[in-house]
């Protein structure tokens, strides 16, 4: 999350909001927030509601509807314009993101 932070500027100049979403509660978010000093809203998917709207859900080590890492570009419109996913240890590449960005 620190470098969506960082690169935040180069993807609002490409006309994008950035977000970030987990299953984690908004207490949890709040401590995120601080610990990192992210400007970004985080949301939280308590109840997996958009974890399995996007696809995304998975069952890891016995959790049920844990998200794969992912992303995706969502247009003004409302329709996925793009989606990616990661392994669990591997971070997103932003230059790839960006550049989907600019493509709108």
């Amino acid at each position: 999350m620190g470098v969506l932070r960082d690169r935040r500027s180069e993807f609002e100049a490409a006309g994008v909001a950035t977000y970030a979403a987990s299953r984690d509660s908004p207490y949890s978010h709040t401590a995120w927030r601080e610990t990192l000093d992210l400007d970004f809203p985080l949301l939280s998917d308590w109840n997996a509601e958009a974890v399995r709207a996007f696809g995304v859900a998975q069952t890891f080590d016995g959790f049920v509807d844990t998200p794969v890492r992912s992303a995706f570009l969502i247009g003004p419109d409302g329709i996925i314009r793009g989606a990616w996913r990661y392994e669990t240890t591997e971070v997103p590449d932003f230059d790839e993101l960006l550049a989907a960005a600019r493509s709108l």
